[in-house]
């Protein structure tokens, strides 16, 4: 497989950088943490090691060093004005480099091979109440996954610890092959009552079949849609919810499936991957509201009297960027291209002029900029994808690449299982008091 091939290649190197580091400079000081932070859920405290992706307040994520137009400009090399292929975004989160038309198609013709899901999923599945979230379905055939790992297999059989990595990768190929597979069904069969079980096509590629398995008309571009949204919300640090919790099973030996489902369990939360649906809603009350486009000075005062009743306007504001998040950019350049006089399009673009400067005014922002969730659910309903309660199930489809990459590499360098020191109130008081003595 390609992407063995690669990692193997580049281990020595990434493994001596590691050792290096641990060795030589372990004593060296990265940051200060200080109260607010410990109390606050460890926001902004440097404490985690990734190469696969980080976040750049001016710039938004970049993808092994690449911002996302970089990304989408280098992956789309060879497809004429066809977004990239999912399999090539997979090659540069995994290898660190811009792989080939040849060496991406290769990426994807694996996902093809290894794409079948095991009959006792599907019975699974379908034993389960129609009114199960699709979040729960989705984590369960997750970890119902984790029966045929590879990764426990040889963890039991005694493998050395050089070699974790190796089933992983092959776990994490298992996996990102048959979340299309998993995510169409359980979109077929929960909205639409459909038993059948989807079939991946092998000359089709990760987006093209997503598209065709969810039953969405590709008149007008779904399939585009569908690998523009999987990489753009592949990674974002190791950070975030799903990335961390997906990080912190997996650094006790757990199989992917098992981490991956526990990053999932995040990502359903309220504050995580439920924002893209709150952003629709929002702009959905505004469009009902006003029977269409509001006026500027019309939707300056709906801005303001969600300020005032209490409320926050959902899709505007990060923890990290200080600027419109690229991600949000890129949807909206699609939006723009493929279907412009959309009247919720229309709507997100007046917003996007309008609601920054209103929470300039309010003054409690920090970064009133919109971030990815201000648009992406919007372009799902746009092409009939309207099932609120599924939009969290896309995004886990798309998260997976960022995070098994990360997994993978975190085997490869023997990165140790992870456990922060916790203190107490009462310690934390006591520190304050100290500081207040006079020296």
């Amino acid at each position: 497989m390609i992407l063995q091939e690669k990692i193997q290649a580049q281990l020595p190197e990434w493994r001596e950088r590691i050792k290096k580091l641990a060795k030589d400079h372990s004593e060296v000081k990265v940051a200060e943490v200080n109260i607010g932070q410990i109390v606050g859920g460890m926001r902004d405290i440097k404490s985690l090691l990734t190469d696969v992706s980080f976040v750049d307040p001016a710039e938004g994520i970049r993808f092994r060093g690449m911002s996302i137009p970089e990304v989408l400009k280098s992956l789309s090399k060879g497809r004429g004005n066809k977004m990239p292929l999912v399999g090539g975004l997979y090659y540069l989160l995994m290898i660190g480099e811009v792989p080939t038309r040849e060496q991406a198609l290769e990426v994807e013709a694996e996902w093809a091979k290894r794409s079948e899901l095991p009959d006792y999923v599907y019975k699974m599945l379908k034993a389960m109440p129609k009114d199960t979230h699709p979040m729960i379905l989705f984590t369960q055939a997750v970890m119902a996954l984790a029966r045929d790992s590879a990764f426990t297999k040889k963890y039991h059989e005694g493998m050395k610890k050089d070699a974790y990595w190796e089933p992983a990768l092959e776990d994490s190929m298992n996996l990102t092959a048959k979340l299309p597979v998993i995510a169409a069904f359980i979109y077929r069969y929960k909205y639409f009552g459909e038993k059948k079980k989807p079939r991946y096509n092998p000359k089709l590629d990760y987006g093209a079949n997503f598209s065709k398995m969810m039953g969405v008309s590709d008149r007008k571009g779904y399939a585009e849609l569908a690998r523009l949204y999987f990489i753009l919300h592949s990674d974002h640090e190791s950070g975030n919810v799903s990335a961390h919790a997906t990080h912190l099973v997996g650094s006790s030996l757990a199989d992917i499936y098992y981490a991956f489902s526990a990053g999932m369990c995040g990502l359903a939360g309220p504050l995580h991957g439920l924002a893209n649906q709150e952003c629709l809603g929002w702009l959905l009350d505004v469009h009902k509201k006003f029977g269409g486009v509001p006026s500027r000075d019309d939707l300056y005062k709906f801005a303001w009297d969600t300020l005032n009743s209490g409320k926050v306007i959902p899709g505007y504001g990060h923890a990290v960027l200080r600027v419109p998040d690229p991600r949000f950019t890129a949807q909206m350049e699609f939006a723009k291209k493929h279907f412009p006089q959309d009247e919720l399009i229309r709507l997100a673009d007046m917003v996007f002029d309008v609601v920054p400067a209103v929470l300039k005014e309010q003054g409690k922002a920090k970064n009133p900029a919109p971030n990815v969730d201000a648009i992406s659910g919007t372009l799902q309903y746009y092409y009939g994808v309207r099932e609120f309660d599924f939009y969290t199930v896309l995004f886990g489809v798309g998260r997976a690449l960022g995070v098994t990459a990360n997994y993978v590499w975190a085997r490869a360098l023997g990165q140790p299982l992870e456990r922060p020191k916790s203190l107490t109130t009462k310690m934390l008081e006591d520190i304050v008091a100290r500081s207040a003595e006079p020296a």
